[in-house]
């Protein structure tokens, strides 16, 4: 039985919380049949036709985040490693989302590509796009099962329903309205469930903060608690990356968080670069993730300090937090433990409904994603080739299908980890940190051949499992997620190293075939956007929204670090 099930953290919720919760799900559906009508191909059903705003996709950029793993994952690094948990917004986030934005996104874009597996066809061929394509779709479908599960968790606190039984129904609402829809039922729902979030997570921050006595109570508290005042310090994180040494555990963040999981996750991950495709124009789908990079650099304060406040005011976190027996609750408790703890009727449907749209929001995402490149990375490339659009439109709605169901079973993998950080860290330095060394290679390396691109991938992906499985047998000490941080680390080092070498020894892709993918064969003019028409206006610079949003990370780094 998975562990979070035995937990007895039963939510009390009454009449009002449950109406609030009905009108809910009525917007959730009612947004996917209104969609349903604009879908007349599968461009439209997979990437929304390329016609949404900025401020719409910029918004949905950051909601498909706010998921399981955002919200439980963050909430119990909080309560468990204090304020070294800002590393994955202001270190881990911000700076990546202003690279993909001001960098990468003309690429993305200006090719026209429909996903990330296919830029990686048009610049090697097959191979690299096979083993991206199949390696992402295994991503989505296990991160999925996260976010699943984590809903379905919610279910049985607040309904008592078991667990299996709770990650149907979550997954049979998630597949309703992403099946009618399609991509822009999912992003429209997720601008939605973004202020849902925000409406939420806003007074049991402030409540919390009240609980305790104010900031000045809360920094008493935890000073005088497990941990210390070393829990109100971001840096150096030694108990978060489980390196001992002060200077190689900030070479940890810097280099394994802030750069290879960070700009591998944001840079290259579809579910989330899929949004920014769908914008209506180059100018948009660049301000897509610097848009959504001002609420990100905000959502720690609603998010890490319920986690820190949760092991002062919940008496299991707090026994748990002193290593004393807390009756089974583990850290991924923290968050739904602190609503059950603070929040009275009506405003506990609130927070209710708050995190299921999370955790809907982030398995839409999973899902959206996965269909899109099942549908054209796998399906069209390799199976069944030239088909009519209407076919293509019905293999994407089964793929929706499909990739849930899968979803469902891959649920219960995240069960056995007290903190689903941990479990998701682990998947990220698999897939993601060695496809964003090959990306820098293939964008900014015009020599690097084809042959390349899948031995570099495949070799950082076995790097990467080769250090998780060191850490999980003990054979290396690295407690926290040190161990997804080396690992992101030689994956991204080893992924460099093979494709130099086999680059030396195998033939370079032919240079015409690499305008528009590679960075000095494409002219300026096919890198910038427009500045006319809805893209006018100071305000609308990507470069000018990019540097604003570093320089007030930068300050609140200084601030809280």
């Amino acid at each position: 039985m998975p562990v979070l099930a035995q937990v007895d953290l039963r939510l009390d919720a009454g009449p009002l919380d449950y109406t609030l919760l009905a009108v809910y799900f009525v917007f959730v559906l009612g947004i996917g049949f209104l969609a349903r009508r604009a879908v007349s191909s599968s461009l439209d059903f997979l990437l929304s036709g390329r016609s949404l705003p900025a401020w719409v996709t910029g918004l949905a950029f950051i909601s498909a985040n706010l998921g399981a793993i955002e919200l439980l994952g963050m909430a119990a690094n909080g309560a468990q490693y204090g304020m070294a948990t800002v590393h994955y917004y202001w270190i881990g986030a911000i700076p990546a989302m202003v690279f993909l934005g001001l960098v990468m996104m003309p690429f993305y874009y200006g090719s026209k590509v429909r996903s990330v597996p296919e830029f990686l066809r048009r610049r090697f061929g097959k191979g690299a796009h096979l083993v991206n394509a199949i390696s992402f779709a295994v991503a989505q479908v296990l991160i999925a099962g996260v976010n699943l599960y984590a809903l379905a968790f919610l279910l049985n606190l607040m309904l008592g329903w078991p667990i299996p039984l709770s990650v149907v129904i979550a997954a049979a609402i998630v597949l309703t309205y992403t099946a009618l829809g399609g991509l822009s039922a999912a992003i429209y729902n997720e601008v939605l469930q973004f202020f849902v979030i925000v409406a939420a997570l806003l007074p049991l921050t402030i409540v919390g903060l009240h609980k305790v006595g104010g900031w000045d109570g809360l920094v008493e508290k935890v000073t005088g608690g497990p941990g210390g005042a070393e829990q109100l310090s971001a840096w150096p994180a030694t108990e978060l990356t489980g390196i001992e040494n002060p200077v190689l555990s900030v070479i940890g963040i810097v280099f394994g968080l802030g750069f290879v999981l960070s700009f591998g996750y944001w840079t290259t991950n579809f579910a989330e670069v899929q949004r920014a495709l769908s914008a209506k124009s180059m100018s948009a789908a660049r301000r897509t993730p610097i848009i959504g990079a001002y609420p990100k650099m905000l959502i720690p304060f609603v998010i890490i300090i319920p986690g820190i406040i949760a092991a002062l005011v919940v008496p299991e976190m707090v026994a748990l937090k002193a290593g004393e027996d807390s009756g089974g609750v583990v850290y991924n408790n923290a968050l739904p433990a602190l609503i059950g703890e603070l929040l009275p009727n009506g405003m506990l449907g609130i927070a209710i409904t708050g995190l299921l749209a999370s955790f809907m929001a982030g398995v839409a995402a999973n899902v959206s994603s996965f269909n899109t490149v099942f549908t054209y990375d796998l399906w069209q490339d390799y199976v069944k080739k030239d088909r009519p659009d209407e076919y293509y439109l019905r293999v994407g709605r089964l793929a929706t299908i499909g990739g849930t169901v899968v979803a469902i079973g891959t649920a219960f993998l995240a069960a056995g980890y007290g903190n689903i950080m941990d479990y998701i860290q682990a998947l990220f330095s698999f897939f993601n940190a060695p496809l964003f060394a090959t990306f820098i290679l293939a964008m900014f390396w015009k020599r690097m051949s084809a042959a390349a691109g899948w031995a570099g991938l495949v070799a950082g992906t076995l790097g990467a499992v080769a250090v998780f499985v060191l850490a999980e047998t003990g054979a290396i000490d690295l407690p926290g997620q040190g161990a997804s941080f080396v690992g992101a680390g030689v994956a991204f080092a080893v992924d460099i190293v093979v494709s130099v070498v086999v680059t030396m020894f195998t033939r370079p892709v032919p240079q015409e075939r690499l305008v528009g993918l590679v960075y000095s064969l494409t002219p300026k003019a096919d890198r910038v956007h427009s500045t006319t028409g809805d893209d006018a206006g100071w305000y609308r610079s990507p470069l000018l929204l990019g540097i604003g949003v570093l320089l007030l990370t930068a300050v609140l780094n200084i601030i809280f670090g």
